[in-house]
């Protein structure tokens, strides 16, 4: 394929934005290369500016769950528009699509809407410190909970060690009231909990980690974090914005039956614009401003584009029976078809998939957390994404980023992605 008008589009791009892009991850770092400049999308596929088509397995990091330009949210962010863009003022529509996320979602009574997740997640981290009086959270390595400087923490040496920034910026002030666990490791968490005893609020997880590339949750993990938080009145913080409403209605607590105490949400529930929120129990919600003492605001929280955007979005999944069968059938599909000609081709992996989340490993080991994660050959994953590309079939440019599927692509899209890897893992 050719990608002059995207490289030329990015050397005019380098002069005005930083790094040529809006988000580091766009910027191909991780794989070499020139970012792919898109022009539209429809469905499962991406036009690009050179006019090459390419399935899409990253869908906007999540949110296109049912495809690009699909037409109900269309629909719904052009009739919106037309009566206007943003007011600073309440709308019925928030109502509308907090009142369908609250039926759709187990153990919450309220939800708030932001911006991005986030500012979800940083906003829940608050809620938390200021519901409990306490000031310290626990973080997991390998898990994103957006660019809030509470989170840019990595390990420090030792259980009990407080966390140190691995971006500038951050104080450390502000990292030595992050404590960094391992991802499914419990007797870490106790470690952590026992050398900080009556400090913590919270933990916060992504239940599903999607940050490393996908990876579950081990059994029982999630059940023995919302047991240590119970004996140590600790509140557990749920990172739903890539599993919320994509791996059931109700989300990562639907699908294991835990409760968290906060839940943090984005991508689908703003059917492709920019939009996080963040919902608890009325005990804990109601210590937001202006009912209580927490304070969060923003002008273009809940704006009017953004949700008719998520209410079209939510109805349709909330409605469609189906859907979540579906994406899990094909995800399934296309885990057994890369897994079979990998293993053909002698190519050492591991795939991880949970749901609509899917990633390549290429590792033989186990993936369970960061640091197996990391273990993955990166040289091979950059031969892997730019043969794809060539392919025509585009996958998120970095190892440590899971594939969202999406219920658009076909079964033929499918098959054209599982032969695109038999041929690109005779060059592995």
């Amino acid at each position: 394929m050719i990608y002059k008008r995207s490289s030329a589009l990015f050397t005019e791009a380098e002069k005005v934005i930083p790094g040529g892009v809006n988000s580091p991850v766009r910027a191909f770092k991780g794989v070499g290369g020139t970012p792919i400049f898109v022009k539209e999308a429809k469905g499962a596929y991406l036009y690009d500016e050179d006019g090459n088509r390419l399935i899409d397995y990253i869908n906007s990091w999540g949110p296109m769950i049912l495809g690009h330009a699909f037409e109900p949210v269309v629909n719904a962010v052009v009739e919106k528009a037309k009566k206007g863009t943003s007011f600073g003022m309440p709308t019925e529509t928030e109502t509308q699509i907090a009142e369908l996320a609250v039926s759709m979602v187990p153990n919450i009574d309220k939800i708030r809407f932001v911006n991005s997740g986030t500012e979800a997640c940083m906003s829940a981290i608050r809620l938390a410190r200021g519901y409990t009086g306490k000031d310290k959270i626990i973080k997991f390595a390998g898990c994103y909970h957006g660019h809030s400087d509470s989170f840019l923490i990595q390990a420090g040496s030792g259980a009990s060690t407080f966390g140190t920034p691995n971006s500038p910026g951050v104080t450390q002030g502000t990292a030595k009231d992050t404590l960094l666990a391992n991802y499914n490791d419990i007797e870490n968490v106790k470690a952590l909990i026992e050398a900080n005893r009556g400090e913590i609020a919270c933990i916060i997880v992504e239940p599903v980690a999607g940050n490393m590339g996908c990876i579950p949750p081990k059994e029982n993990f999630l059940s023995h974090l919302r047991q240590l938080c119970d004996d140590n009145e600790i509140l557990l913080v749920f990172d739903e914005v890539m599993t919320g409403f994509r791996l059931a209605k109700g989300g990562a607590q639907e699908l294991y039956n835990i409760d968290a105490d906060i839940v943090c949400f984005g991508k689908v529930i703003g059917g492709g614009l920019p939009v996080g929120a963040f919902a608890a129990r009325n005990e804990i919600m109601n210590h937001l401003a202006p009912l209580g003492p927490v304070y969060q605001a923003g002008t273009l929280s809940g704006n009017p584009l953004a949700m008719a955007a998520g209410l079209a979005m939510l109805t349709v999944l909330n409605s469609d029976n189906g859907v979540f069968e579906r994406l899990a059938e094909k995800t399934e599909y296309l885990h057994k078809g890369i897994h079979k000609v990998l293993n053909d081709n002698n190519v050492n992996h591991t795939i991880n998939r949970v749901g609509s989340m899917i990633s390549v490993h290429f590792d033989e080991g186990e993936v369970f957390d960061f640091t197996t994660s990391a273990k993955g050959n990166n040289d091979t994953f950059k031969t892997f994404f730019h043969g794809m590309l060539k392919e025509g079939v585009y996958i998120a440019p970095s190892a440590f980023e899971t594939w969202f599927i999406t219920d658009a692509l076909t079964f033929s899209d499918l098959d054209f992605t599982i032969n695109a890897v038999n041929k690109v893992a005779k060059q592995l």
